[in-house]
């Protein structure tokens, strides 16, 4: 057992340098603010303050907590069908579907996002198909409907990828017993499949929420600074306006934000882990 626990001490270095200082370090900033001639610094909520306190920024975290939502629910609809097809699939099949989805992931998230630039401004692809049914001119690039587009596109592979892991590890005499205690397809989905796979939903949903709340190129790119969220406020604060101390601020507040919903989350898969037991 000491031996295992010398073996752990260099991740554990790893992890206190590159994790567990820079968010102190936030913290730190977070608290405090330029002195004057007596201290260099001092600690203050001002940062805090002024965040609750603006109605602007109070909208963006609104607006970016809606935009995640709705990204997340598109994916569930969208990526739970395709992993219960993929699921049924024979295994080689299954191996060629889920290369598929991983491939797109191989490529840079920025690369691929700027892709969709092309595809969705005017005479683009997707301009030139809606005119095929008589919508002409249709604005979608910098609009809410490309960032959200974007985000779907990005997103959706992991959740697919979670569920499809759930539901191939399912035992499959839980449906014959189910089929022949005269339960019909439905039923059999319904009653057995998906309260089995619900695991994997909710690392799905984990997957793409969290990234899908703090994503800030997306929005910079597709939405053309019309749509900004609060990783785009973060990045701003850093980069263009300097003021470290309220980004770090957002950054904080975020990360709490994130932990309660991570613990949400993980407090629902322990429901879900026990249903399936007593399964």
């Amino acid at each position: 057992m000491k031996t295992w626990r010398r073996l752990a001490i260099p991740y554990l270095i790893w992890g206190t340098g590159m994790l567990l200082l820079p968010m102190l370090l936030i913290v730190f900033y977070s608290l405090i603010q330029p002195g004057n001639e007596v201290t260099t610094f001092r600690f203050t909520l001002d940062n805090y303050i002024r965040f609750f306190t603006d109605p602007d920024f109070l909208l963006i975290l609104w607006r970016s907590l809606t935009i995640a939502i709705e990204t997340t629910a598109i994916c569930l609809l969208l990526g739970y069908p395709i992993a219960y097809w993929i699921s049924r699939c024979s295994k080689k099949t299954q191996n060629l579907m889920v290369l598929a989805i991983t491939l797109p992931m191989w490529i840079n998230m920025l690369v691929r996002t700027y892709a969709w630039i092309g595809i969705l401004s005017k005479g683009g692809p997707l301009s030139i198909v809606l005119g095929w049914f008589g919508i002409k001119d249709a604005e979608i690039l910098y609009t809410q409907a490309a960032v959200l587009i974007g985000m779907v596109y990005n997103y959706l592979p992991y959740m697919i990828l979670q569920i499809h892991s759930s539901l191939t590890k399912m035992d499959p005499s839980l449906e014959e017993a189910a089929s022949d205690l005269g339960a019909s397809p439905f039923q059999t989905f319904w009653r057995v499949i998906f309260p089995l796979s619900i695991p994997g939903v909710i690392s799905g949903i984990t997957l793409v929420f969290l990234p899908a709340i703090s994503a800030f190129f997306i929005p910079k790119l597709l939405g053309g600074g019309g749509w900004f969220l609060i990783g785009n406020v973060i990045e701003n604060q850093f980069i263009t306006v300097g003021e470290w101390n309220f980004g770090s601020a957002i950054s904080v507040i975020m990360a709490m934000i994130m932990m309660l919903l991570m613990s949400l989350v993980r407090k629902a898969d322990r429901k879900a882990s026990q249903k399936e037991k007593n399964a």
